[in-house]
């Protein structure tokens, strides 16, 4: 009996040894060698100083700024720890109310944009935390932002094209825009006085 016990506590120490400090140590020295940005998180950086991840949203409110998807974590916005969608069906009437809610807000920030309001602008995802939006959401806010901001129209949408990325591998998913890549080349753009 002793002897199985042995090795059981040596098989135990080893299968430790082994699967909790060998292989996550293996796997994290390779993500950082092949891919070392998403490993770190995908940071997105300003004057070297991270200010968010271009795989987590962010809330922006002002209307300078294009806004993102709205985020179903609650009651912190875009909590990463706390990813989930908000479960509510079409035929919920608290759905229809925060969509509701959020025309208002997107209607009182741009009084003369009377194009419809694309989906993606009032539903939140399912993760809560998108930091995309599509590009009809870009062109829906893109006069006001550069009513605001005093740019040319034709100034924000060059911007808008050059943080639009397309379909993975050519056929997987949408055409998207990284809402804060977005915005951060804004505030590039405007300090540089262009």
């Amino acid at each position: 009996m002793s002897k199985l016990l042995r090795q059981a506590i040596v098989l135990l120490l080893m299968m430790t040894a082994i699967t909790g400090v060998l292989y996550p140590l293996a796997v994290t020295g390779l993500a950082q060698l092949i891919f070392p940005g998403q490993a770190n998180g995908s940071l997105v950086a300003k004057d070297d100083k991270p200010v968010g991840s271009a795989l987590i949203g962010q809330s922006f409110t002002e209307p300078k700024y294009f806004w993102g998807r709205p985020s179903a974590t609650a009651p912190n916005p875009y909590n990463a720890t706390a990813s989930s969608g908000s479960n509510l069906g079409p035929t919920n009437p608290a759905l229809t109310e925060a969509v509701k809610q959020r025309i208002a807000a997107l209607r009182a920030a741009d009084p003369g944009n009377n194009a419809p309001v694309p989906v993606d602008l009032v539903t939140t995802s399912g993760s809560g935390l998108d930091p995309d939006i599509s590009p009809a959401a870009a062109q829906y806010q893109l006069t006001r932002v550069a009513r605001v901001r005093g740019l040319s129209p034709a100034r924000v949408q060059a911007l808008v094209n050059a943080c639009t990325r397309g379909r993975q591998f050519g056929l997987l998913g949408e055409p998207r825009v990284n809402v804060l890549q977005l915005n951060l080349a804004l505030d590039a753009a405007q300090a540089h006085g262009s």
